[in-house]
């Protein structure tokens, strides 16, 4: 067994991360394909994300998944509102009877300083590049002091695209995320504020914990949210 973390939310919402060190067949015995998946890696974690499901709420009836034409996977009666996630050697997913949800797991690489200009409003460009920079400290905690925040970003972003679930999202002007103004502990966690503004302007809430190797964040609403 390779629980790596599990929070229950609260009575009706659990979330977990999988830390995959199993062989594929161990996954099979348990939950079936659901898609033709080349990638012996992208099977398994694709795989260990069905696993933790039922895993969460035993009874969770994986079988009856559909995949919208956004690809959000979905139960067509909506008994569980759920949410995947995988990076790297880990899998996560969030479940709940009662709360829209999404959640996203993020390894921490220099790739995501490439795209910054895609994800970033010019409101938050200009908080991170105002932001305390511990230079003094030493470059390489200020280099992956910036790389941090900017992976927490995001992935927060990444959840809120999962939590919203219809497509078509710009994520630089639909989706706003305040930047932390602290620095973020590793091992930490916190609180990030964001808004989701691609309709009706929705105020969001997104728990984060940074864990050495990545960051998780999660977002959670009542249905009729939006």
């Amino acid at each position: 067994m390779a629980l790596f973390f599990q929070h229950n939310i609260n009575a009706s919402t659990k979330l977990g991360i999988w830390h995959i060190e199993e062989p594929e067949g161990f996954f099979l015995a348990r939950v079936p394909l659901q898609r033709d998946i080349r990638h012996p890696h992208k099977r398994l974690q694709h795989l260990a994300g069905r696993y933790l499901l039922p895993f969460l709420f035993p009874g969770f009836p994986y079988e009856l998944i559909k995949i919208a034409e956004t690809k959000k996977p979905f139960l067509p009666d909506e008994a569980f509102h759920f949410s995947i996630s995988h990076c790297g050697n880990y899998a996560a997913a969030i479940v709940s009877s009662t709360h829209r949800v999404g959640i996203d797991i993020e390894i921490p690489t220099t790739k995501v300083a490439l795209v910054r200009e895609k994800f970033l409003h010019a409101e938050e460009s200009a908080i991170l590049a105002n932001d305390y920079n511990p230079v003094s400290a030493s470059p390489f905690y200020a280099h992956d002091y910036q790389l941090r925040k900017l992976t927490l970003l995001w992935s927060a972003k990444e959840a809120v695209f999962k939590w919203y679930g219809n497509g078509e999202v710009d994520f630089s002007e639909h989706i706003r995320i305040v930047p932390p103004e602290t620095a973020i502990g590793i091992p930490g966690n916190g609180i990030l504020s964001g808004s989701f503004q691609k309709e009706n302007p929705f105020v969001l809430t997104l728990p984060f914990v940074n864990f050495n190797e990545i960051c998780l964040v999660w977002v959670m609403t009542l249905p009729t949210s939006f």
